[in-house]
């Protein structure tokens, strides 16, 4: 039986990029977003299983678990958000919106398909999405810092709790050229300035975070559990050169 990996945000940058990197080391997908068109494209050419829904939509988490179906092997949650405000701009209702996409959004998909990565015969595997925003402090990152700080939490508690039968881990990232982040950062030249934030000078691709996502989902990586591990050029721990 082919191993099957559930994502959430397979038609995003990282989401689509990850669903490339397992397919080649054949795993079967079941792939989720809200764009029903671009999902079906990736659905398509990567010989997926798909279901077209929105985080926000009642009842998307169980009728996901009832649709991929059987044993899981891996769950990912890229699904997210990046809302860059002043701290007293900022509304409760954005605040509430962060933190159900990106970490209350992740519990509730691992919670209803637990049963399926259960009953996978050998450990399965989870990941999901922080960010260095919550490992420094960022003016205007307040809800996103927040909101990912939490998905930190939930990784460690999850790690623990579901031991030994499934691992949960986080990937915590740097800027990564994805279409949100592009809103953010319209111009060549303030890529160019975010990029010499970085010991290594430039921006993530999705391609750097799919490569260890695929690592975590593999059995190579069946003594990690419990890990929040930065994919950030640096940016972490390091200051660039003067």
């Amino acid at each position: 039986m082919t191993k099957k990996v559930l994502i959430y945000g397979g038609s995003g940058g990282i989401g689509s990029a990850t669903a490339r990197a397992l397919r080649e080391r054949g795993y079967g997908l079941h792939l989720v977003a809200r764009n029903e068109d671009k999902l079906k494209a990736i659905a398509d050419e990567l010989d997926a299983d798909y279901t077209a829904g929105d985080i926000g939509e009642e009842g998307l988490f169980s009728r996901v678990a009832t649709e991929a179906g059987g044993q899981l092997a891996g769950l990912v949650y890229a699904v997210g958000t990046i809302h860059l405000r002043r701290f007293q701009q900022l509304t409760e209702a954005e605040y509430l919106t962060d933190f159900k996409i990106n970490a209350v959004g992740a519990a509730l998909a691992v919670q209803a398909s637990l049963p399926a990565l259960k009953e996978n015969p050998d450990p399965s595997s989870i990941v999901l999405y922080s960010s260095v925003a919550a490992l420094q402090g960022f003016s205007l990152h307040v809800s996103m810092g927040m909101a990912k700080g939490a998905v930190a939490g939930l990784t460690l508690s999850l790690a623990a709790e579901l031991a030994p039968r499934v691992r949960v881990n986080a990937i915590a990232p740097s800027l990564t050229r994805t279409p949100s982040a592009d809103r953010i950062i319209p111009n060549s030249q303030m890529s160019a300035a975010v990029a010499r934030l970085h010991a290594l000078p430039r921006l993530g691709k999705p391609e750097d975070i799919a490569a260890l996502t695929a690592f975590l989902i593999s059995s190579e990586a069946d003594w990690i559990t419990g890990q929040i591990i930065s994919v950030d050029g640096g940016r972490s721990t390091l200051r660039p050169k003067g």
